[in-house]
């Protein structure tokens, strides 16, 4: 397994493996696959072309992409002290093998080495327990919980908020 910085050249992949990601786990995300299904590639390659603000992680098996996350610098004045780990997504099959574990690594990594970030920010869904250990092997903590965060035809799933101090 590789794990590498996304670029440009892989904005098809990536949009495969986002929309693969809305459809296998709804509940798991604000955005939905309806929402997003008529997105371009080309929304990616502007996104990978000059990270600035936004850093794309991709876990590669025999060069096909099995693995995404991506972290995001808060850029408001007062919030410049932190990021925030979004699109967080592992192909079923490749689950429970260290990839969430590396790309969660390389994010805190990436975090570590830009200026100013202290602490990381993340959410998740009450119900998924395997994600829930993963962050907390992690040393991500949670600090609180909200409730109905997110409604998804007439269910609710609550969210814990969870951050990690550099």
């Amino acid at each position: 397994m590789k794990i590498r910085q996304l670029n440009p050249t892989d904005a098809e992949e990536y949009l495969s493996i986002r929309l693969e990601a809305l459809k296998d786990s709804p509940y798991a995300f604000a955005s939905s696959y309806e929402e997003e299904k008529n997105q371009s590639a080309e929304k990616y390659k502007n996104r990978f072309d000059s990270p600035v603000s936004s850093f794309t992680f991709g876990a590669f098996e025999d060069s096909q992409l099995v693995g995404v996350v991506t972290l995001v610098k808060q850029q408001l004045f007062k919030l410049r002290h932190r990021a925030s780990i979004v699109a967080m997504y592992i192909k079923p099959e490749k689950r429970g093998n260290g990839i969430g574990k590396a790309l969660v690594s390389n994010v805190i990594q990436k975090a570590q080495k830009l200026d100013g970030i202290e602490q990381i920010y993340l959410t998740v869904v009450t119900t998924n327990s395997p994600a829930k250990k993963l962050y907390s092997s992690c040393e991500f903590e949670i600090f609180g919980k909200e409730k109905r965060a997110l409604k998804l035809d007439n269910t609710y799933y609550d969210e814990e908020h969870m951050v990690l101090f550099l």
